[in-house]
């Protein structure tokens, strides 16, 4: 099925400029979010607990907020979870007496505000928070390195810089996005950013691996013109791929529920993002680098050359004339 007709070429390089300027906004204000109003880490990173209730009738939430008020858990945030009948109660720090479980606390404190069932008790705490704010730093930073060590195997270095470039692209707009809608920062979305790091990097090799093909093929020596061909080509695959994946998200987005929702959310907006990057942005950070088209042909004639004659010299002695 092809979306887009490969017998005309679009011209994408031509506007290269105009792509790159909108993608150093979103970016830029990706990066003020991120330092002015930041990240609202869950109980995962921050440290905390966490307590889901269930109730037979519509939850009392401004009866729980006046009586969390008046307890030692006065910095206790609660708020709707998903229906009318049910809420969650976050409460930063851990407790701290750790020998009394607080699911039985709990009971007593709310005792007064009807028939509930506490479904969920999580605890982490301050020093587990950090722990795994670190860790998590750390597995995005190897994956990265990861991603630039494969692709400069797999292609030459200009690619692999222009690849990472894109993921760094996308996971700085996805970070934004979830700042600015204020969406709880936990592992599921650590697990997300990872998700679309990978999806986006197959995407971008996908694209780049049409590009050397047809850079080993063809006469011409303008890498623009290569790049619009290459990626014209693999327009329709790209942007199917993407759809499906984007309704299975979008679908998990509305009807998944609260517990899902940031992964689903960040993840939405992350294929939508590293969609626009492998077509748009990649390639263009390949113009930027200075790829040069004649300097790669003349590496892989060369590359031809050697192989000749490797396979020559080899030919030459099983049959003993050398």
């Amino acid at each position: 099925m092809e979306i887009f007709k490969t017998e005309k070429i679009y011209n994408l390089m031509g506007k290269r400029v105009a792509f790159l300027g909108f993608s150093s906004i979103l970016v830029i204000a990706s990066i003020i979010l991120l330092l002015t109003k930041g990240l609202n880490f869950g109980i995962d990173f921050a440290g905390g607990t966490i307590i889901q209730v269930k109730y037979e009738q519509a939850a009392p939430i401004n009866q729980l907020r006046d009586i969390f008020k008046e307890s030692k858990y006065s910095n206790a945030v609660i708020s709707e979870f998903g229906s009318a009948d049910e809420v969650v109660i976050r409460i930063t720090g851990s407790s701290s007496d750790l020998s009394n479980d607080i699911g039985d606390e709990m009971k007593t404190t709310l005792a007064p505000t009807g028939k509930f069932e506490i479904r969920r008790v999580d605890m982490v705490g301050p020093k587990v928070g950090g722990e795994l704010r670190e860790k998590g730093l750390m597995a995005l930073v190897l994956s990265l390195v990861a991603m630039l060590i494969y692709v400069s195997f797999r292609f030459e270095w200009r690619f692999a810089v222009a690849s990472i470039l894109a993921l760094l692209h996308d996971a700085t707009i996805a970070m934004g996005a979830v700042s600015l809608f204020n969406v709880e920062v936990n592992l599921d979305i650590l697990a997300a950013i990872l998700t679309l790091l990978g999806y986006s990097i197959n995407d971008t090799i996908i694209v780049f691996d049409r590009i050397r093909e047809n850079l080993q093929t063809t006469k011409d020596n303008l890498l623009e013109d290569v790049i619009n061909t290459s990626v014209t080509k693999t327009l329709s695959r790209t942007t199917l791929t993407s759809l499906t994946v984007l309704f299975v998200v979008a679908t998990l987005l509305l009807f998944g529920g609260e517990i899902i929702y940031g992964f689903s959310f960040t993840l939405f907006v992350g294929v939508i993002v590293g969609t626009y990057s492998s077509i748009f942005v990649a390639s263009s950070f390949l113009v930027q680098l200075k790829f040069s088209v004649e300097e790669f042909k003349n590496k892989e004639a060369e590359k031809i050359k050697k192989a000749k004659e490797k396979a020559r010299n080899r030919a030459m002695y099983e049959q003993g004339t050398v």
